[in-house]
């Protein structure tokens, strides 16, 4: 029981980080980076240090350190409140993101065709 207990815990941090990451905007287009589907993962270690697997929309994207350092301060409050360590914005390139990664919302709000 305990190790199920600690699993749902683990998941519902998770999903606290995931709405937080919801505050972050992306300067140029507008919309968050959840839902533009640049966040492809939020890993929690043995510690709930957290690390966050992201994408941008370009590579040569100029923004990449200002994002990421909107990501460290939406995660703040989680942070002070001890229900995360540490945090650690990581790019990657693959898979490469594309439209097809946008949720509904962000389509309709960007005027984006299926």
């Amino acid at each position: 029981m305990i190790v199920l207990a600690e699993a749902q815990e683990i998941e519902e941090t998770k999903e606290r980080v995931w709405a937080e990451l919801e505050n972050v905007i992306d300067p140029e287009l507008g919309v968050d980076i959840v839902n533009l589907g640049l966040v492809y993962g939020v890993d929690l270690d043995d510690d709930n240090n957290v690390a966050v697997t992201m994408t941008l929309t370009s590579m040569g994207c100029p923004l990449a350190g200002m994002i990421q350092s909107e990501i460290k301060m939406a995660l703040w409050d989680l942070q002070e409140a001890n229900e995360i360590g540490e945090v650690e914005a990581n790019i990657v390139w693959d898979p490469p993101w594309g439209k097809d990664k946008m949720s509904r919302y962000a389509k309709i709000a960007l005027g984006v065709a299926d």
